[in-house]
């Protein structure tokens, strides 16, 4: 019997985290998702689990206090895969210069600093060898390729946590993971808005297959859901 496989997926209430909590569980994996509110929970019970999954957790990212405690709760487990989905956008769109700094300071906590912190959190729950540490980034995040002024704000978000994770990486010493930074494309989600050209069933299928494909690899890669990299 092949051994269980388990997922910690970190912001799951809607879109591509409801989908890829969906995704990981009908590819036979256990897993464990947090949400902030109760409208979350209630979609991921929905889903078609089985023997008490997926386990549903609270968790805010942004409160260090929480992340403490979702650790503690879920003390002894270990996870083949931690997999951080968190963003939001400035209300709007706004830009970088129509943004008050409240808001500004809130989306870089949200999208680049708080996903570090609960990596680290976790760090030493990852299974040695095998284990995956995804964070969700986004094409927009890639500077290279950044030629206009569309979501400037938050796409330096994104680019902030692609340095940051790479940063992570570094510093893993001696642990043997597979850390990796995913565009998961224009999805159809509230955030993707209607017109997105890609569903998030296809993209969460891509993003878990290469997941997969990418365990044991033992290194950092940008990559988009159907595997290809992404310019830095």
């Amino acid at each position: 019997m092949a051994e269980q496989r388990w997922a910690l997926v970190v912001g799951a209430s809607r879109g591509l985290g409801l989908g890829l909590a969906a995704e990981l569980l009908t590819n036979g994996w256990n897993v464990v998702a947090t949400v902030r509110d109760h409208a979350g929970a209630a979609r991921l019970n929905a889903l078609p689990g089985v023997d008490g999954q997926p386990r549903v957790e609270q968790l805010d990212i942004n409160d260090d206090a929480a992340i403490a405690a979702l650790r503690r709760r879920l003390d002894g487990r270990i996870f083949d895969l931690v997999l951080i989905n968190a963003g939001i956008a400035p209300p709007g769109r706004q830009s970088a210069l129509a943004a008050t700094s409240e808001t500004a300071a809130h989306v870089f906590l949200t999208n680049a600093v708080a996903p570090i912190r609960v990596a680290a959190a976790f760090l030493d729950r990852i299974r040695d060898g095998n284990g995956v540490i995804a964070f969700m980034s986004s094409g927009l995040g890639s500077v290279t390729n950044k030629a206009d002024s569309y979501s400037d704000l938050y796409s330096a978000s994104k680019a902030a946590l692609n340095s940051l994770t790479r940063s992570f990486a570094a510093s893993l010493g001696g642990r043997r993971l597979t850390v990796l930074s995913i565009a998961p494309g224009w999805v159809r989600t509230d955030m993707g808005g209607p017109g997105a050209p890609l569903g998030v069933e296809e993209s969460v299928r891509g993003i878990v297959r290469v997941l997969e494909q990418r365990a044991g690899s033992l290194r950092h890669g940008f990559v988009d859901y159907r595997g290809n990299e992404v310019a830095w």
